[in-house]
């Protein structure tokens, strides 16, 4: 065995994070006079009030390109130093070219690679360790994470049942290596289960049904969802993952200094965190502000831990997420800076 297969693994930290949300606001007054909803019904079900929709012809890319400037700036880095760009994301701008492609030129990024990953509102959590682990190997040393989605580009908003729950935004992250123990990314559970596939999918416009008018006429180009379903298996799941994560490293529920959640339903996330004993200071929700951003949601909520001062440097994190597919993640982490 050579020394360097013997070396332990280079362990990656987030150093900078930058989010960013379109201005335009869709708030559940707006949805009242749109659909068969309420203000009062959707504050019970799901704990939004308004969400963030993007103007006619902004697309995923441009949402990236915003939150990830923020991030170079708040590191002191120039687009050029970054070696990865990793867009975790449902919404790409196209088929292909990839919204990394896109988001790399935009941003003036030369000399980086990248790719996107489709992990639906798992896709920050599966590119975060994408990134972690090619930082890990020693191949990289600056990978651009971004979580972006524009939802509003395949939501029917004559369907209660889901025009209600999506907003748009993103959120990016650098990581970098650190020699420091006591910080950076410490462990990750994934898991996938397609059994649930038809659970929540958007069937057209794929190899199966290619774009035709048929597939336009039964509004296949949307997302279908079986709330009831997707809601039990996500209670479920994400609190499995998060107990397997926190037993195998020695650690409580009540360990934890922030617990970030995908947002994608405030019931969800209190079923999680009463199975798991998390202390209710602990808890990070913006879900009320933004929607299920989908990719874009933790990095938004990770914004919102430092806004509210729940994140600092050691700061033990456990991020958490259940998507489409079905996917599910769990992080471990000590907060960097």
């Amino acid at each position: 065995m050579s020394e360097q297969s013997m070396s332990k693994p280079i362990r990656a930290k987030i150093s900078a994070l930058g989010t960013y949300v379109p201005p335009r606001l869709l708030t559940n007054a707006d949805l009242e006079k749109m659909v068969d909803t309420s203000n009062d019904w959707i504050m019970a079900r799901v704990g939004i009030r308004e969400r963030h929709i993007v103007d006619k012809g902004v697309a995923t890319s441009d949402l990236a390109v915003e939150a990830a400037k923020k991030a170079l700036a708040q590191r002191g880095l120039s687009p050029e130093d970054i070696e990865v760009i990793i867009v975790g994301t449902v919404t790409p701008d196209m088929f292909f070219p990839a919204t990394a492609c896109l988001v790399q030129h935009k941003l003036g990024a030369k000399g980086a690679w990248g790719f996107d990953l489709s992990a639906a509102c798992s896709a920050f959590v599966y590119s975060l360790q994408a990134g972690a682990q090619l930082i890990a190997s020693g191949a990289q040393k600056r990978v651009l994470v971004i979580g972006s989605d524009v939802m509003s580009s395949i939501i029917d908003y004559t369907d209660r049942a889901t025009c209600v729950l999506f907003g748009d935004g993103a959120g990016a992250v650098i990581l970098e290596p650190t020699d420091d123990d006591s910080v950076g990314i410490i462990d990750f559970i994934h898991e996938i289960d397609g059994s649930g596939g038809n659970f929540l999918y958007m069937p057209g416009g794929g190899s199966l049904n290619p774009s035709s008018k048929e597939t336009i006429a039964q509004k296949m180009h949307y997302v279908h969802q079986d709330g009831q379903q997707v809601f039990k298996f996500a209670v479920r799941k994400q609190t499995e993952l998060c107990q397997k994560l926190l037993e195998r490293n020695g650690l409580k529920g009540s360990d934890i200094d922030a617990f970030i959640p995908h947002q994608a339903n405030l019931r969800i996330i209190n079923a999680t965190v009463e199975r798991l004993g998390l202390r209710p200071e602990a808890v990070i929700i913006n879900i009320d502000r933004f929607g299920n951003t989908t990719a874009g949601t933790i990095p938004l909520a990770m914004n919102t831990a430092l806004e509210e001062g729940k994140l600092k440097k050691g700061s033990l994190v456990l991020l958490a997420s259940v998507g489409a597919g079905f996917t599910i993640g769990a992080t471990l982490l000590r907060w960097a800076y």
